[in-house]
């Protein structure tokens, strides 16, 4: 026993040679001086040593207890053994234990880990009782495998048992939110959050800053962010603070906050910097963020990652620097990824250099050649410049290597219900009602001044069919549906999937103008805030 408690003690401290040298020197070994080994390995991520442990264990014909079952089968997860957790499931039938509380959430963890999201999610319904870690196991699945409605609908179901949420709960549900963009649900549960008192939880307001920040609300983040009374020492919040402001094009407003953030003594790092760069790139600001670069090591010490030079890419492509952009990724001294080239042809396709888009597209392609981004991205740079040859090349060879161009969506909410829309999108059950309300809507514009944007079109067709097909993007059947159904002083907050043309961000121009409303479009990189003719990001984006 006493041998046992000296384990436990090394492992605790973190020593793991003192805890395995008082292991190997036992003249006898029991279930607990074996489960606190496994237990410990796989505590500080020494998983295929933890495994192997196991598996001696198992050998010496002790079967296991709930805990090393437990650890185990998180080491398989982490390593993404799915065919050896599924021998340990055996051995946890063998033992009895496939009904633990501790033995199912970890099984559990480990097929969703592995991605077997259906076998993972029948170990929990055969468990008789579920506690909140078993329902946090079934919530984490389906956030790992892109489903946050059934995130949400596990949710309920949870509140419906009464099984009482904890703060691992509420970011995974948050984090949902923020991902649809449902803000009326986002709200309701900010109000259990309050009600459970766990509005000094730093991960729990974290996802609140973003989850507002993602749904529009701007001023609801800062208010998270203020009322949370941690935030004066957590760097946490002032990094989500500051990304939420850049999200939304305050670039400005981002780089005071990180400059009081450094007077009041709060921790700075990695994604702190990472928030600000983005924030400068939103906003133009080249010279500050250039600046802000520099600073990374000389002042806090802290080494880019790759994701701070792709910032340093898109500040630099952005504001026309493409040479210079070009020239940090091939002399960085870190390996290239594909998104790193994508924001060079990004900016290549804005700034119009075709040359250098084929460059990067080759990059990409490389490494990821069934990226349909990059081939999307060239098409639309040649279509621009009615390169149509060209265009019609880069289409056949999508079609040979079965490369689908992603459709552009936009979705609003309305009541706690989400309307989905898509190009021409007829399905829908007021698709007449909304392209007779965008007819009328385009002639009132078009007396303000609107032309429609044919080089916002990248196909070849007449000026009549072009017209047509601008009117009916995604972006302004959103819009439409939401003006015929919302009250006339409400702002209205719609979501797209990828960047807004430049004939859309004009006509949403002219309609907040027309209808008097705030319009707020999230699009796949940032948000633009409508109001009077304006927007937000000052035609930069």
């Amino acid at each position: 026993m006493s041998r046992n408690i000296l384990i436990n003690g090394y492992l605790n401290i973190g020593d793991l040679e003192g805890a395995r040298k008082v292991f190997e020197e036992m003249p006898q070994r029991n279930v607990a001086s074996w489960s606190a080994m496994v237990t410990g390995l796989i505590k500080f991520e020494y998983n295929e040593d933890g495994l192997s442990f196991f598996k001696e264990m198992y050998e010496a014909s002790f079967l296991p207890d709930e805990y090393a079952l437990g650890s185990v089968l998180r080491g398989c997860a982490s390593l993404r053994a799915l065919h050896a957790g599924q021998q340990i499931h055996a051995c946890a039938v063998k033992s009895g234990f496939e009904l633990n509380l501790v033995v199912g959430s970890s099984l559990a963890h480990m097929y969703m880990k592995c991605g077997s999201l259906e076998e993972g999610e029948g170990v929990i319904s055969s468990m008789p009782i579920r506690n909140v870690v078993a329902w946090n196991t079934l919530i984490a699945g389906k956030a790992q495998h892109g489903s946050p409605e059934g995130v949400l609908d596990h949710y309920n179901m949870m509140r419906i048992v009464a099984v009482k949420a904890d703060r691992i709960t509420y970011v995974s549900v948050i984090t949902a939110c923020s991902d649809m963009a449902t803000l009326g649900q986002g709200q309701q549960i900010h109000a259990e959050v309050i009600k459970a008192g766990a509005m000094s939880v730093v991960s729990v307001v974290s996802s609140l800053i973003s989850m507002y920040s993602k749904c529009g609300c701007l001023e609801d983040s800062f208010k998270a962010f203020t009322e949370c009374v941690d935030a004066e020492a957590d760097g946490v919040l002032w990094s989500s603070m500051i990304a939420a402001y850049g999200f939304h094009g305050r670039g400005e407003r981002a780089i005071e906050l990180f400059k009081q953030m450094e007077i009041e003594g709060v921790e700075v790092n990695d994604v702190t910097y990472l928030s600000l760069l983005y924030a400068c790139s939103h906003r133009g600001l080249k010279d500050e963020g250039l600046k802000f670069f520099d600073s990374m090591v000389e002042k806090h010490g802290v080494n880019p990652r790759l994701e701070h030079y792709t910032c340093m890419v898109d500040l630099l492509g952005r504001s026309g620097c493409l040479k210079e952009a070009e020239v940090m990724i091939r002399s960085m001294p870190l390996k290239a990824d594909a998104i790193i080239w994508k924001t060079l042809l990004s900016s290549c396709k804005i700034h119009k250099n075709a040359d250098m888009a084929r460059r990067a597209a080759e990059e990409v392609l490389k490494i990821d050649p069934q990226d349909s981004a990059s081939y999307v991205l060239l098409s639309n740079l040649h279509a621009s410049a009615k390169r149509w040859q060209d265009v019609s090349e880069i289409r056949k060879c999508m079609r040979e290597k079965q490369v689908k161009k992603e459709p552009g969506v936009s979705w609003v909410e309305l009541k706690n219900q989400v309307h989905q829309f898509v190009m021409g999108d007829e399905p829908h059950q007021y698709s007449k009602e909304i392209n007779a309300y965008l007819k009328e809507l385009t002639v009132e514009m078009k007396l303000r001044g609107y032309v429609p944007d044919m080089g916002s079109v990248l196909q070849d067709m007449d000026d009549e069919d072009k017209e047509y097909s601008l009117a009916h993007h995604s972006e302004k059947l959103a819009i439409a549906f939401a003006l015929m159904n919302t009250a006339t002083d409400a702002p209205i907050r719609v979501m797209k999937n990828l960047r807004v043309c430049s004939d859309c961000h004009i006509a949403i121009k002219y309609i907040s103008e027309i209808k008097n409303r705030e319009i707020i479009v999230r699009d796949a990189s940032r948000f633009h805030h409508f109001k009077n003719g304006q927007c937000s990001c000052g035609d930069y984006w």
